[in-house]
């Protein structure tokens, strides 16, 4: 498998909604989180996959631009795909869209790295997720 996308669609609930009316610019990194984890489980690379071979992911940068606000009831899709892999780590594009016009309302890149379960040190980006970088 190479060069995965996955879409997650979502609709944004009145508790994402901040004193200005919008979803809260909290909540989008919250968005991201649910695509990433959609990424992984349509890759065959869960949380639990990857803990059984002794690593997992973390986030250790997030660049986040924030494009148009959304609000209550809009249903919204959540994009991920793999951008460039190295030893360690790996990065993917992000992009929030507007289901109902297709703009686009937040786009990030997220760059995570592989650590062992054990250590909590750095090791090897594993087979399973380094085939998606094709």
């Amino acid at each position: 498998m190479s060069q995965l996308e996955s879409i997650l669609e979502i609709v944004v609930r009145s508790t994402e909604i901040d004193v200005n009316g919008h979803v809260n610019n909290a909540k989008y990194v919250e968005y991201l989180e649910w695509g990433r984890e959609a990424f992984y489980e349509q890759a065959g690379a869960d949380y639990a996959t990857l803990e059984g071979q002794g690593v997992i992911t973390v986030t250790v940068n997030l660049t986040l631009n924030y494009r148009r606000e959304c609000c209550q009831g809009e249903v919204l899709t959540i994009s991920t795909r793999p951008e460039r892999l190295g030893r360690t780590s790996f990065v993917v594009r992000q992009e929030i869209k507007k289901a109902a016009s297709g703009e686009l309302a937040a786009d990030a890149t997220v760059t995570m790295v592989t650590i062992d379960v054990q250590t909590r040190r750095p090791v090897p980006v594993p087979k399973i997720l380094a085939e998606l970088f094709g």
